[in-house]
């Protein structure tokens, strides 16, 4: 994100309940920013936003969303993608923006996350339906972050976050994220009892992705969140450590992820988010695990 005139950006942040499917809850607001593109980034969790402020403005490509074909909804549902989605952010904007754990998506969002992994966004008016316009309509009425963190809450509580996941497919995405990514799919079909193509056809119908790319996913997150705290401690930027720590070969194995999933190098991103990071806008689940 570019850095522009002086303005007001606001973060606030719901704590979720440990283990369920909310990953991250963030109330965001910004007045008087110069507009700019900003690269929503790859990560092992969907995303559901409910913009207070006038629609989300998003594509595929800066050109895309900063063209006529843009996509513009007021309630965004994100799969887990490959590559950076791409928002054209205003002077001003607001909302509350969660991360959702993908094998919770059956129950909260009606369909496995395998079928919201086409399109860079989708329309979560017409995923959730009726009565999620109406929650979008309350929560632009109320006047607290608290009081719409409550609202929220109430409406995405349900006794079975994972209820329909079939538990080998479960127990692998724990395993993944118990090793950060790092796990080798042969020990992960091992370990729960199956074949490694009947693993990954398993895994890829209900989230969308291979075990694989679910797992450098993981890898990247983790590898991304040490990139933004030595930034945020003003220490120096050691990518052959971060590389080494979250089971990348190299320095120029890691340089490439980042390439993979931002279209940037590490510090080309790190100047591209330094107005965000500074205002403490770049958590978005990083500190959980997937």
């Amino acid at each position: 994100m570019s850095t522009g005139a002086p303005g007001s950006m606001e973060f606030v942040r719901a704590t979720p309940r440990p283990g369920g499917a909310i990953v991250s809850a963030v109330g965001y607001r910004s007045r008087g920013q110069r507009p700019a593109l900003h690269r929503g980034l790859p990560s092992p969790y969907l995303t559901l936003i409910f913009s207070l402020d006038g629609p989300v403005v998003s594509g595929s490509t800066p050109e895309q969303a900063m063209g006529a074909d843009a996509h513009r909804t007021e309630i965004v549902v994100g799969g887990l993608h490959q590559s950076p989605a791409f928002i054209a952010q205003p002077e001003h904007e607001a909302g509350i923006q969660l991360a959702v754990h993908p094998l919770a998506a059956r129950a909260l969002l009606g369909a496995p996350a395998a079928e919201l992994a086409g399109p860079v966004v989708t329309d979560g008016a017409a995923v959730l339906g009726a009565e999620a316009t109406q929650l979008h309509d309350r929560l632009q009425e109320l006047k607290s972050w608290r009081a719409r963190f409550d609202v929220l809450s109430a409406y995405l509580r349900t006794h079975d976050p994972f209820a329909g996941v079939r538990p080998e497919v479960a127990e692998a995405w724990t395993w993944l994220a118990r090793h950060r990514g790092a796990g080798t799919l042969p020990g992960l079909a091992a370990h729960v009892a199956l074949s490694e193509r009947r693993l990954t056809t398993l895994f890829r119908a209900e989230t969308g992705l291979s075990p694989g790319q679910a797992a450098r996913l993981m890898r990247f997150q983790y590898a991304k969140e040490s990139v933004v705290r030595a930034a945020t401690a003003d220490r120096p930027l050691d990518l052959s450590r971060i590389a080494a720590d979250h089971g990348y070969c190299d320095h120029s194995h890691l340089v490439r992820a980042f390439r993979q999933y931002t279209g940037l190098s590490p510090t080309a991103w790190l100047a591209e988010e330094c107005r965000n990071i500074q205002a403490g806008g770049h958590h978005n689940g990083e500190e959980s695990t997937p």
